[in-house]
C-alpha cells in the first residue's frame, strides 16, 4: 500500500500489519467467530439468479455467482483484468474464514473462490503409501502443480471459463469429475503457498498474509483433520511436527514480506476485513462497463457486413413475416409460422458449414460424386428462454445434434446483460456451433453469448449466430466485434426506438411464443422472463 491506512496499525517490511479490534486472548473454544456481524448491508449492485448453484454460505446469506455483468467492451475484446487477491498463511490460520468475511463484506454475486488445496499434485503409488502413513509432505511447495495454478489464474483474470481439480483428501488423490468456474470481477485465491511461486505472485493485485497464533493453528488442525478427514490425533500430531511446523518456518512466514497487508488473528480482526473491502469496492467501480450505451452509437452508418446472410425475401418468406409481425395474430398462429420461419433459416445456415467432396456407390452400382459434412460434430447453443424454441427445427435437419444453453438476462437497474447460467457440451471447441436467438436488437446479448463460446475456446469462424429478426444496430455490432462470425437471419431491420425494441419489428418473441405477459421496459432480446 502506498500510504498509511486510516486505521491502527504497524509497518512491517513494507507491509501494514492491522491490529484486531478488543483483546487478542481468543479463547480455543471459539476459534472461529461469527462471520459479518455488526455490519450494515451494502447495496446490491446486480440481480441474482435463484437456480444458480450458490458459491457458498455463509451465516447471513447464500452467496451465488450467478449476474455476470460484461468483462468485455463494445469491441468484443477484454476490457480489464478481473481484481486478483492473493490469501496467504499457515495452515488452520483461518484464511478461507477470512475469504468468506471479504466475499460477504463486498455484497457483490460475482467473486470466484479458488483454494490452493484443489491443486495437489497427482501421487504415485509410492507416495500414496507414504500419504497413507503420514510420511508425505504436503506443506512444501512441490506438492503443488505451480504449472496449473498459474494458468488457471490466468484463464479467470482474463474472464475465461476454467476447470479446476477437485481433491479427496481422505484418499490423497483427485477425484475424476472437475468443476467449472467463469472468470469473475474479484478472485480470492488462497492457500499455504499462494506466495511462494514468482510467477504466480506477479498475478496478484493484493497479497494478504493471515497470522495466527501456533497454538491455534494445530488445535483447528486437530479438529478438522479428525472430524472431516478421518486422521487418528497421533497421526496428525506426528505430521504437524515432521512436516506442518517445518515447511511454515521454512516456506510459509517468510513469505510475509511480499505482503500488502498483514492480517493478526485471521478472522476476528474486523478492521482489516473493513479496509480490504473498502480498497475492493473502489476496484469494482473502476471496472463498472457501460457495455448498452456504447454499442447504441457505435458501428453504425456503415454497409451491411459481409458476414451476414439474409434468408432470401420470397414471397413465401414475405407472408410468413407479415403474419408473426402482425399484433393481432393468434398465439397459436405465431408459433406455427415462427416454426416455418426456423426451420427454412436452419436449412438455410446449415449451406456455409463446411463440406468435401466425397463418392458413395448407389443402390445400382454406380458411384455418385457428392459432398459430405467436413467438420467434426455440430452443436447448437440456445440463448434462453426464446432462443430454445429454436431447438426442435435444429433436431429435426441435424441428426444427433448436441444442445446447450445459455441464459442472459437484463439488470433492470442497470439495463446491462448478465450472463446467470450456462451449460455447454464437453469439448465444444472443436465443433461448429449454431448460436440460436430469436431476436437480436442492440446485439448486447448476442455479443456476450459469442464471448462465452470464444472463452470455451471455439473458434471464432466455427461460430454461426442465427436469429429470426435482427436490427441493424446489432448487425453491425456483432460483426464489428466479431468479423469472423458468420451472422444469419431472416430479415433485418433499420431501426431501435429508446427502448432497444426493434421497430418495426415483431414485439416481445418470448412473451408472444409462451403466452406470457411482456416485461416493462425489456428488450426484444434480452428478456427477464423466467425459464420454467
Amino acid at each position: 500500500m502506498s500510504s498509511p491506512p486510516a486505521y491502527p496499525g504497524i509497518r512491517i517490511s513494507g507491509c501494514w500489519a492491522l491490529g484486531a479490534e478488543g483483546s487478542h486472548a481468543e479463547s480455543l473454544d471459539r476459534l472461529l467467530p461469527p462471520v459479518g456481524t455488526g455490519r450494515s448491508p451494502r447495496k446490491r449492485t446486480t440481480s441474482q439468479c435463484k437456480s444458480e448453484p450458490p458459491l457458498l454460505r455463509t451465516s447471513k446469506r447464500t452467496i451465488y455467482t450467478a449476474g455476470r455483468p460484461p468483462w468485455y467492451n463494445e469491441h468484443g475484446t477484454q476490457s480489464k483484468e478481473a481484481f486478483a487477491i492473493g490469501l496467504g498463511g499457515g495452515s488452520a490460520s483461518g484464511k478461507t474464514t477470512v475469504a468468506r468475511m471479504i466475499i460477504e463484506a463486498l455484497d457483490v454475486p460475482w467473486v470466484v473462490l479458488l483454494s490452493m488445496d484443489s491443486f495437489y499434485k497427482v501421487l504415485t503409488t509410492q507416495q500414496q503409501e507414504q500419504a497413507a502413513h503420514n510420511n508425505f509432505n504436503f506443506d512444501h511447495p512441490d506438492a503443488f502443480d505451480f504449472d496449473l495454478i498459474v494458468s488457471t489464474l490466468k484463464k479467470l483474470k482474463q474472464g475465461k471459463s476454467v476447470k479446476v481439480p477437485v481433491y479427496d483428501f481422505t484418499t490423497h488423490s483427485r477425484k475424476k469429475d472437475w468443476k467449472t468456474l467463469y472468470g469473475a470481477n474479484v478472485i480470492i485465491f488462497e492457500g499455504i503457498m499462494a506466495f511462494a511461486d514468482k510467477t504466480l505472485l506477479e498475478l496478484l493485485d493484493m497479497k494478504i498474509f493471515v497470522d495466527t497464533d501456533s497454538d491455534i493453528r494445530l488445535v483447528r488442525r486437530l479438529r478438522r483433520d479428525i472430524s472431516e478427514r478421518g486422521r487418528d490425533i497421533e497421526g496428525v500430531i506426528k505430521q504437524y511436527n515432521k512436516f506442518v511446523k517445518p515447511a511454515f518456518d521454512q516456506y510459509i512466514q517468510p513469505t510475509m514480506r511480499v505482503a500488502d497487508i498483514v492480517v493478526p488473528w485471521g478472522s476476528g480482526n474486523t478492521v482489516a476485513i473493513d479496509l480490504i473491502v473498502q480498497h475492493m469496492h473502489s476496484q469494482l467501480e473502476e471496472r463498472e462497463l457501460s457495455v448498452r450505451a456504447a454499442l447504441a452509437s457505435a458501428h453504425q452508418c456503415h454497409p451491411l457486413p459481409r458476414t451476414l446472410s439474409v434468408l432470401k425475401s420470397t414471397p413465401q418468406v414475405r407472408g410468413m413475416h407479415t403474419i408473426i409481425r402482425d399484433k393481432e395474430t393468434s398465439r397459436d398462429e405465431f408459433i406455427f409460422y415462427s416454426k416455418r420461419l426456423m426451420r427454412l433459416l436452419i436449412e438455410h445456415a446449415l449451406s456455409f458449414l463446411p463440406f468435401q467432396d466425397c463418392v458413395v456407390q448407389t443402390p445400382q452400382g454406380q458411384d455418385y460424386a457428392g459432398k459430405c459434412y467436413a467438420g467434426k460434430q455440430i452443436t447448437g447453443v440456445s440463448i434462453l428462454r426464446a432462443g430454445e424454441t429454436m431447438e426442435p427445427a435444429l433436431r429435426a435437419v441435424c441428426k444427433d445434434v448436441r444442445i446447450g444453453t445459455i441464459l442472459i438476462q437484463t439488470n433492470q437497474l442497470t439495463g446491462e446483460p448478465e450472463l446467470h447460467y450456462l451449460r455447454l457440451p464437453k469439448d465444444i471447441s472443436d465443433d461448429h456451433v449454431i448460436l440460436m436467438d430469436c431476436t437480436v436488437s442492440t446485439g448486447a446479448a448476442a455479443m456476450m453469448a459469442v464471448r462465452v463460446l470464444l472463452d470455451h475456446d471455439v473458434p471464432e469462424d466455427k461460430i454461426f449466430l442465427l436469429s429470426l429478426l435482427m436490427a441493424e444496430m446489432g448487425v453491425h455490432s456483432v460483426a464489428y466485434a466479431f468479423p469472423r462470425v458468420r451472422i444469419i437471419t431472416t430479415a433485418v431491420d433499420k431501426r431501435v426506438n429508446d427502448l432497444f425494441r426493434i421497430i418495426p419489428g415483431i414485439g416481445n418473441f418470448g412473451d408472444r411464443y409462451f403466452g406470457t405477459d411482456a416485461a416493462p421496459d425489456g428488450s426484444d432480446e434480452e428478456e427477464v422472463a423466467s425459464t420454467s
